[in-house]
């Protein structure tokens, strides 16, 4: 290599497609893309983190059992307990405040399953700190939960084959599974995963923050939700970390542009691979189509990068991917949007406004008569949803099925003998017939084989009780009223939705009332705003006003005359943005505009919806006496 410089790592299973390193207007957008993700509370501060961190190590690990008497010598009795170790968001550094933590307990060889879900368990039930204890033991991944100082924890178990558990043990060695049992197998899988996938990823800082940003919008559009079909925390993680195996030298804000364009140009069911998968000696079942045929009927495969290798979006449906793909495009049209200066940062959060957009929904209720089997009841019920919206994919007349993540309370009038109610929401887009008067469209069918399916799996565990119940009801959009207040139905406004009666209105007052505030933070936005043929419609009257108030010279005069050519000398890459969306306009308008004390202001131009700030003004010019004029050039 020239200069002695060693090539750069490459990671994946592809080369990079650039390795680009970011431009001062990347790191501008980076830092714009942090301040917009400051209010949902995607940042936990270090305080808290600590906070957390110490109750699980210092007062959960105390109780770990340890069985310490089971034929070792005492000299190893001091290193007999098990060890904590997280994994999920936590592990990979993206948590956010509030949230829940995984964690898995490590324990040494002489240490039992039993030890862990019983005399374990029975010591969690003497804290009072401790709410909301239960074991499932008989779950999938056998977990015990619990609230510890109001925290939700997820404990998962495994059994090493170890004399003791060291603090800074690696779990991805393969040697760690041989001869464990399953369910050890499937509680380790979190951790290993978790690890592997930071080891994978060539910036770890500029991977946590693009999935911060990813984590974020995926909730707000409610597409986050492994259960229900959509993606859960890993299979985000593992998509963000290709694009940044793809993009090894972005920041965030440019990966989170890459992550949507790849993705919504990805050609499904192709797998997302981190790297190529690893052969073992242990022979633990493995993803792979080649060899087993379920796998090849995978919509969206990504494929976890530890061994035993597997494919976390299994529960992935045709309307799930089919409206993953959806916002994939939209997030792409977005934040082309944002980096071109025309959008900002939370307009990728906004969330659509799931009520307005079917004709017709499918009301799934479940209600129970006591609080502690409601919290019960609702989770068999919501882990079965999926089962719902397959009967529904497989009927004839529906080309699509979409379920909200988010259950809403219900109404107790309706179900008066229970006094504990969730509702949840499926919209259903119906197939266009050539002659619909002839056709009855009938979903008690699928309705039925899905409550069927639910009582069954429910007697089969012994859950069921006494006041447990579940319907689902077909409804149109306009009944939705009778089951969701106006607040959560009402179409949300977004920025320049407004009448063009109003936006006339507004405009007009701007220019016969010149007391407004200074414009030089520009930002333009072209949705939902008029045709530029409406703009006409007031163009003459508005052109008089500004010719009055310039009496004929020329506007750069009088910018230079009113003292703000200061003003107007942008530091790049600002003035750079500023001066390429002006040369995207023709018409020539100057504005008398009067500084005043506030914050933003919504300004409505032709096609153009202008922020409006101060903060751009020279200290020495933010004076609320002071007037200016600021000089717009654009187009019609």
């Amino acid at each position: 290599m020239l200069g002695g410089q060693q090539p750069q790592k490459h990671y994946g299973v592809t080369s990079p497609i650039s390795l680009a390193h970011p431009k001062e207007s990347d790191h501008m957008y980076t830092q714009k893309l942090i301040e917009a993700m400051k209010p949902f509370g995607v940042f936990e501060d270090e305080v808290e983190q600590n906070h957390r961190w110490g109750i699980i190590i210092q007062r959960v690990q105390n109780e770990l059992p340890d069985s310490p008497a089971r034929d070792l010598p005492p000299s190893a009795i001091a290193n007999v307990g098990g060890n904590i170790f997280t994994f999920g968001s936590y592990r990979l550094g993206v948590h956010t405040k509030g949230a829940d933590i995984d964690a898995l307990c490590v324990a040494p060889r002489h240490v039992q399953r039993e030890d862990f879900f019983q005399s374990f368990f029975e010591k969690l039930k003497k804290h009072e700190e401790i709410k909301d204890l239960r074991a499932v033991e008989d779950a999938f991944v056998p977990v015990i939960k619990f609230k510890f100082d109001g925290i939700e924890i997820d404990l998962l178990f495994a059994r090493l084959a170890l004399q003791c558990i060291p603090e800074n043990l690696d779990l991805r060695g393969d040697s760690h599974l041989r001869n464990l049992d399953i369910r050890c197998i499937r509680s380790l899988n979190g951790c290993r995963v978790t690890d592997e996938i930071l080891s994978l990823v060539p910036n770890k800082e500029n991977f946590r923050l693009t999935l911060r940003a990813i984590k974020l919008w995926a909730k707000r559009r409610g597409i986050y939700s492994n259960m229900l079909g959509f993606l859960g925390g890993v299979s985000w993680a593992m998509l963000v970390a290709r694009t940044c195996q793809l993009y090894p030298n972005a920041v965030a804000a440019t990966l989170v542009h890459k992550f949507f364009l790849v993705f919504s140009k990805w050609e499904w069911p192709n797998a997302v691979l981190l790297k190529q998968p690893e052969e073992s000696n242990l022979n633990l079942p493995v993803w792979d189509p080649r060899v087993n045929p379920s796998d090849r009927y995978h919509l969206m495969p990504i494929i976890t990068p530890a061994y035993p290798q597997q494919n976390s979006t299994y529960n992935v449906s045709t309307s799930t991917r089919t409206i993953m793909s959806e916002e994939f495009r939209t997030g792409l049209s977005v934040t082309d949007e944002i980096l071109r200066g025309k959008a900002e940062w939370p307009k990728l959060f906004e969330p659509p406004n799931f009520f307005q957009k079917y004709k017709h929904y499918i009301v799934l209720t479940a209600s129970a008569s006591t609080e502690e089997n409601h919290l019960e009841w609702i989770g068999l019920v919501e882990s079965k949803i999926r089962v719902l919206i397959g009967n529904l994919e497989r009927n004839e007349y529906i080309t699509l099925a979409h379920v909200n993540p988010q259950s809403f309370p219900g109404s107790k009038d309706s179900h008066s003998e229970n006094e504990f109610v969730s509702m949840w929401f499926i919209g259903i887009i119906f197939k266009k017939v050539e002659t619909p008067e002839s056709v009855n469209i009938d979903l008690t069918y699928d309705i039925q084989a899905f409550t069927d399916t639910v009582y069954r799996q429910a007697n089969n565990i012994n859950m069921l009780k006494e006041g447990m119940k579940i319907e689902a009801t077909h409804v149109k959009k306009k009944q939705l009223h009778q089951y969701l207040p106006p607040e959560v139905l009402q179409k949300k406004k977004k920025v320049g939705d407004r009448s063009p009666k109003h936006r006339l209105v507004e405009l007009t007052a701007f220019f016969c009332y010149p007391p407004c505030t200074v414009m030089l933070h520009v930002n333009v936005s072209l949705r939902h705003l008029p045709p530029p043929s409406e703009f006409g419609r007031y163009k003459p009257h508005l052109q008089r006003r500004i010719e009055t108030h310039f009496a004929g010279r020329e506007p750069a005069r009088q910018l230079q005359r009113h003292g703000l050519r200061h003003a107007i000398q942008l530091p790049n890459p600002r003035k750079q943005a500023l001066q390429g969306r002006l040369r995207q306009r023709g018409q020539v308008l100057a504005l008398a505009l009067t500084s005043v004390c506030v914050s933003h202001y919504q300004l409505v131009l032709g096609q153009q919806a202008v922020r409006v700030t101060q903060s751009c003004l020279p200290a020495e010019s933010r004076h609320p006496s002071h007037k200016y004029l600021c000089f717009v050039k654009f187009l019609q």
